[in-house]
């Protein structure tokens, strides 16, 4: 994997300037690897959602797992369509966020592709079962999570939204997260370090279609003055 960081750095998005603020920095990074992101076809995004899945049946923290929290990806996100259906056919508890009105969260079961459905408009597919409650990631084994970036130290860029930062602190201590990521998509932090905010919370773990690799959990971030 150290060997793909820097094969793929010359092809890293990274328009982060000196005296930025973490939260500014943050939107040009998401900006940037969004852009890059619709630059992979279909047929790529297909063939590495398979390899995805390959990869994390690798993973002990996965394999293993009872219960599962993870994601239904977007178009030009690490394609999570495969992994759910292998986690279900061993038997796996699969739980799906389910999004609430404004910041509200939740869960439900996987049921199966076919039970996916925007429930709403720019939201990602959600399950239609009964909806679990927000604690319900703490009968989690592993959450597999989204994330834009991640660096080797175990800083995780999300989406914005602050959904999962407010999640992952609900899981069971120890729990392990795991997050996906394109190859281009894993900084160095000792050259790239992706912005670090208080409320952020570190990962343990990236797969990318090539392998996976576990994390150091980072030191926190400075507290601001005022």
């Amino acid at each position: 994997m150290r060997g793909d960081r820097k094969e793929n750095s010359a092809h890293q998005p990274y328009p982060i300037l000196g005296g930025m603020e973490p939260a500014e920095a943050k939107e040009e990074l998401r900006r940037a690897i969004r852009s890059h992101r619709t630059e992979r076809s279909p047929r790529l995004r297909d063939e590495a959602a398979v390899a995805f899945a390959d990869v994390l049946d690798t993973v002990p923290a996965v394999r293993d797992a009872a219960v599962v929290a993870t994601y239904v990806s977007r178009p030009t996100e690490p394609g999570t369509g495969v992994l759910l259906d292998r986690l279900a056919a061993r038997g796996t508890r699969v739980l799906l966020p389910v999004l609430g009105a404004g910041l509200a969260r939740d869960w439900a079961e996987y049921a199966g592709a076919d039970d996916l459905l925007e429930r709403a408009p720019g939201r990602p597919p959600e399950p239609s079962g009964p909806a679990l409650g927000a604690d319900a990631i703490t009968q989690a084994d592993v959450v597999v999570a989204p994330a834009l970036a991640v660096d080797n130290r175990g800083v995780r860029l999300g989406q914005g939204g602050g959904w999962y930062d407010r999640s992952l602190k609900m899981a069971r201590p120890g729990v392990p997260v795991v997050v996906l990521v394109f190859p281009e998509e894993v900084y160095d932090a000792t050259e790239r370090p992706l912005p670090l905010e208080e409320h952020d919370v570190p990962v343990h773990a990236f797969v990318t279609p090539t392998g996976w690799q576990p994390l150091p959990a980072p030191a926190p971030a400075p507290a601001r003055a005022g």
